[in-house]
């Protein structure tokens, strides 16, 4: 029976203003409130042309797919070109021509996933994240918890992304606090576990975090690695204790953190860049330091976390002279001459979903990032569980084409099968080290795999959206957390 949304009110297309807690949410313009309104409306008389009711239509891909035609439509006629949803006419009525293009059998890595433990000492230590982390669940009406932290930790996650989703592994990161922290790197390893379920496939890899500004963090960086066998290392260059950031490139801090992390041989730095913490030290969220450590350490990768798109930037045709958003990771690229396919790479978490409101702006940042870092380098990212599912995003991505137009006009390449595939997971697979053919057909013989293979006929996903949506409740979520991001 199912429990979730039974008079089929939400999307299973999610066009809104939500935040992951870094970043104001962006007011809905004109076109993105007429796309939703138009896609309500087109799922209603859809859902009464297939003679079934809203909600068990909005469950099948038909209904993701007469979202993304209105959208569609709607973004057209307000001119909004260069890129779009490709979907057969019939889609939204036939399931097999649905399934042709939102279906797939793809392995899906999303390389960063996050979720907080709602017992850490964090909740005594750190009360201001604790109404911070709540004012996420807050949000879900479907969190029936006692304690809406709860409804943010690692049982909720593996339903979000690896129930509700077609996501085949992924790697659990942090968030910028120190010393205490919503998910610890011990507590990170025992949600590994928890996704490995019986058989032990290794669907979730983890990061240790790593401040260099502060005290004592590149000393233990050993350690933590030869205890829990992180994957890569994961950084905020725009985070520091005296509210000022630090460079990648500054001798006594990042270039001490690359080196230990070289010297241990984890080569994966995965570094916050855009997405700005408010005024926060925000030079350091630029990518100005990418090209000189990517130079200086050929044998390291470099994983641009967000890819340096910052929502207020308008993206367009690549910029030099402007470098803000993606065109400052373009520019580093450039500066220290870095090849597209060398250790640099573009992580598109909260980035794509933010982006994919406006299929123009979406156009030319995929098509630039394809440029400047190569098809071989872009990496499938979501920020869950901070959005709650990313199945949305992932069937976005599927449909989306950019234009013929805007491939001759700027160069881009065409987003083919075989590029979509490297994207969503054998791009990451390679950074991260993972066979993918062998990972995938675990995961699908597991009891997780086999657990979800039971749920798809009578799945029953929440379309939640987590997080703040409104400036002010961005406003309330930063009083609750001393005035900082989340």
């Amino acid at each position: 029976m199912q429990r979730n949304d039974p008079e089929g009110t939400r999307l299973p297309i999610k066009i809104d203003t939500t935040t992951n807690g870094e970043f104001t949410p962006m007011p809905l313009d004109k076109v993105s409130i007429e796309a939703n309104r138009a896609a309500q409306e087109r799922v209603g008389e859809s859902a009464k042309k297939t003679g079934i009711g809203r909600r068990e239509y909005l469950v099948t891909n038909c209904g993701a797919a007469a979202t993304l035609a209105a959208m569609n439509e709607t973004f057209a006629a307000a001119g909004k070109v260069g890129g779009g949803y490709d979907l057969p006419k019939e889609a939204a009525f036939e399931v097999a021509a649905a399934d042709s293009v939102l279906s797939g059998d793809e392995f899906i890595f999303d390389v960063q996933l996050h979720h907080v433990n709602p017992e850490g000492t964090w909740r005594q230590n750190l009360p201001t994240w604790n109404a911070t982390i709540a004012s996420f669940a807050r949000n879900n009406p479907d969190c029936k918890e006692t304690d809406l932290v709860d409804c943010i930790g690692g049982d909720y996650l593996v339903q979000e992304v690896f129930m509700d989703s077609d996501t085949t592994a992924a790697v659990l990161s942090s968030v910028p606090s120190a010393p205490d922290n919503p998910l610890l790197v011990h507590e990170m390893a025992a949600t590994r576990e928890l996704a490995a379920k019986a058989k032990g496939s290794p669907r979730l890899l983890i990061h240790g975090l790593c401040h260099p500004n502060f005290p004592g963090h590149v000393e233990r960086m050993k350690e933590v690695h030869e205890t829990f066998n992180v994957s890569g290392w994961k950084t905020y260059t725009q985070w520091g204790p005296d509210e000022r950031g630090f460079w990648l490139d500054d001798e006594d801090t990042g270039i001490r953190m690359i080196e230990e992390a070289r010297a241990m041989g984890v080569r994966n730095i995965c570094v916050h860049k855009g997405l700005p913490l408010g005024d926060l030290s925000y030079e350091h969220s630029t990518c100005r330091d990418i090209g000189a450590v990517a130079k200086r350490f050929p044998d390291m990768n470099f994983l641009v976390y967000h890819s340096g798109y910052e929502p207020s930037v308008t993206e367009g045709p690549y910029n030099a002279e402007r470098a803000k958003g993606t065109d400052s990771l373009v520019h580093a690229m450039e500066q220290y001459e870095i090849a597209p396919g060398s250790n640099v790479y573009a992580e598109l978490g909260s980035t794509w979903r933010t982006i994919m409101r406006d299929p123009q702006q979406a156009a030319h940042l995929i098509g630039k990032l394809m440029k400047a870092v190569g098809e071989d380098n872009v990496l499938w990212g979501t920020d869950s569980i901070w959005y709650g599912s990313p199945q949305d995003q992932i069937q976005a991505f599927r449909a989306f084409q950019i234009t013929e137009e805007f491939q001759d006009k700027f160069g881009y390449a065409a987003l083919t099968p075989e590029r979509k595939r490297k994207i969503f997971g054998l791009n990451g697979a390679k950074v991260y080290g993972l066979d993918p053919n062998a990972l995938k057909k675990k995961a699908e013989s597991d009891s997780l795999g086999k657990a979800r293979a039971a749920y798809a006929h009578e799945k029953d996903p929440s379309y939640i959206t987590y997080g703040p949506k409104t400036r002010r409740e961005f406003l309330d979520l930063l009083r609750a957390n001393g005035g900082a991001p989340a």
